[in-house]
């Protein structure tokens, strides 16, 4: 009873939420995916559809709350008084953010699902139990996050450089070397737990002969949830730059990740129409590091961030669209486990960065427009068509290069050979 009359009211908000998000996984698996079986595409759209309403839902919560002070929201003495629509705003920029960042985390989940040879019918429970893990530990990282950025004002900077080396990272590292014996939760599990030979349902352990033997599946719940903890190192110090706030910070990732496994199972079949995803969400990532690097020196309004945000995305989405009658290496499902055209197309987009980093000069200074005197909705739509087109320009123009540079390499080859037969 003491404990309960220690507590604020904001912690019951927090104890509220995590109650609700609780409850609405219960629902999911203990109700409407009760008995194991494969997700449609139809489905998993209805599904996606259902949890982005409920985060577009629990936005306009956000507003009142913070707009009427509900349980002392956003009356911090630390910070500026924080109302409903700057509120509603800071979550919806965090929850797009994740939402875009999570896409390349469902390339790896497809990924890890191929490598292992996963059925469909057993996906969706690995899913469920490893967004259980991911609320915990993106409880720990937020508020160590928070506290970090409270207590030394100079970790701005190091969020906002990690986020450009990231960037960058995006580009350049390879995702098809999975090498699950390499990692240290699956290792740690060897130690102490001899592994099946194959799938035994949907279970994760079963008893042979008195012993306890872990199935592949467990592994695969192991190296899925790894993979997020890197994945949150990534994405989480990104929602730093749009708030700070840490009920915000908190809620909007979890929303995010929650529409994660139905957005898997929505989108893992389609991949091959996204190729050109991977570089806009890389440039996303920059300037979320670019915006916390000049933060104390100007400070990019929250309406224009999110401007960017759907910009650069829409950029991504209109070009991998224009682009698909050209791309003669498309990147195909990884349910249908062809690793290898993945791990291409992941490798191609360094050679798209420059190509990205020209036609986004025009889009930026479109988005400028905004807030500074010029015709931001005629620049901006200029910008992104401009950008979508140079995309395809790009890649048909390295392909060119390539042809040609092939012909000279077989007509030198050609011309040493005959040199050689003359001097036999």
């Amino acid at each position: 009873m003491g404990i309960c009359r220690g507590m604020s009211m904001e912690s019951w908000l927090w104890l509220a939420f995590i109650g609700l998000i609780l409850l609405l996984l219960v629902l999911d698996l203990g109700f409407f995916h009760r008995t194991p079986r494969a997700v449609s595409t139809r489905e998993a759209l209805a599904w996606s559809f259902f949890w982005i309403m409920q985060a577009l839902a629990f936005n306009l919560f956000i507003y009142f709350l913070y707009e009427n002070h509900w349980f002392g929201m956003g009356l911090n003495a630390s910070q500026t008084i924080l109302d409903g629509q700057e509120a509603a705003l800071q979550f919806l920029a965090g929850y797009v953010i994740e939402k875009s960042l999570s896409l390349d985390n469902i390339v790896i989940i497809a990924l890890v699902f191929s490598y292992f040879k996963v059925p469909l019918i057993y996906q969706h429970r690995v899913l469920f139990w490893g967004i259980l893990g991911v609320l915990f530990l993106r409880l720990i990282m937020i508020l160590g996050g928070i506290a970090l950025v409270s207590t030394f004002h100079w970790i701005n900077y190091v969020f906002g450089a990690f986020l450009i080396f990231t960037a960058i990272k995006m580009l350049v590292i390879r995702h098809d070397n999975l090498e699950p014996q390499n990692n240290p939760l699956v290792r740690l599990a060897y130690r102490y737990f001899p592994m099946t030979s194959g799938f035994h349902e949907d279970r994760f352990f079963i008893r042979n002969e008195g012993r306890l033997q872990m199935t592949p599946l467990f592994v695969v719940l192991l190296v899925i949830e790894s993979s997020d903890v890197l994945f949150a190192i990534d994405s989480i110090p990104a929602i730093f730059a749009v708030t700070k706030e840490p009920f915000i910070v908190f809620t909007s990732n979890i929303f995010a990740i929650l529409g994660l496994r139905s957005l898997y199972f929505a989108l893992a079949s389609m991949m091959q129409r996204f190729a050109y995803l991977k570089a806009s969400l890389a440039f996303l990532m920059a300037f979320v590091g670019v915006k916390m690097l000049i933060a104390n020196h100007y400070q990019i309004p929250i309406g224009v961030s999110l401007a960017m945000i759907g910009g650069v995305l829409l950029t991504g989405i209109l070009a991998s669209i224009f682009a698909q009658g050209r791309d003669t290496a498309p990147l195909v499902s990884p349910i249908a486990n062809e690793q290898e055209a993945l791990s291409q197309v992941t490798m191609r987009q360094v050679r798209k960065i420059i190509t990205l980093v020209v036609g986004s000069t025009v889009l930026l200074v479109g988005i400028a427009m905004l807030v500074l005197p010029g015709p931001a909705f005629v620049v901006i739509p200029i910008g992104l068509a401009i950008l979508a087109k140079e995309f395809v320009w790009a890649k048909h123009w390295y392909e060119k290069i390539k042809e040609h540079s092939k012909n000279l390499v077989d007509k030198v080859s050609d011309a040493v050979k005959k040199k050689n037969d003359q001097d036999d």
